[in-house]
């Protein structure tokens, strides 16, 4: 089985990275565990633990082989965001606060209308900005420079 796109992509996702979820379809329905990677262009995540499938994987050059077992994707339509007070699955809703702060909160027949936190691992990057300039970075004695002033005069086109 390969790697197969999405016919129709979701355009805007109450899903995200680190999000407690519980499995609503499939052999492990039922269960919770945390979204370890949102697959955008297939639509599909994966929950840490769950949905385990065999992986058959040939002895070669500095690894041995054997069979593993491997964390599938599962379809977003298949999980559902756990409320953060009354322990069940629930539909994701927006609002917005007194304050003007967008968040998110439990919606649903059994919700009880709580703000959903976002996950914390979202604000770690995955890839760490760079601390030191790089070949193509424009120096900050650049930057600073002061390349037009009206007042003075300078850099005023010669029309």
């Amino acid at each position: 089985m390969g790697w197969k796109a999405a016919q129709k992509l979701i355009t805007h996702w109450k899903i995200l990275r680190g999000d407690n979820v519980m499995i609503i379809r499939g052999k492990d329905k039922g269960e919770t565990g945390l979204i370890k990677r949102v697959i955008r262009s297939q639509n599909r995540v994966i929950v840490e633990g769950k949905n385990l499938v065999k992986k058959h994987i040939k002895q070669g050059e500095g690894h041995t082989g054997g069979i593993f077992s491997i964390e599938a994707p599962l379809h977003v339509s298949n999980v559902q965001v756990v409320d953060p007070v009354t322990g069940k699955a629930c539909k994701v809703g927006y609002k917005y606060l007194e304050d003007g702060t967008k968040v998110r909160f439990a919606r649903g027949m059994y919700a009880s209308g709580a703000v959903i936190p976002r996950p914390e691992i979202l604000k770690e990057r995955r890839k760490p900005r760079p601390t030191s300039p790089g070949p193509k970075d424009t120096p900050i004695e650049l930057v600073l420079e002061k390349t037009y002033d009206e007042k003075a005069g300078i850099g005023m086109p010669d029309l």
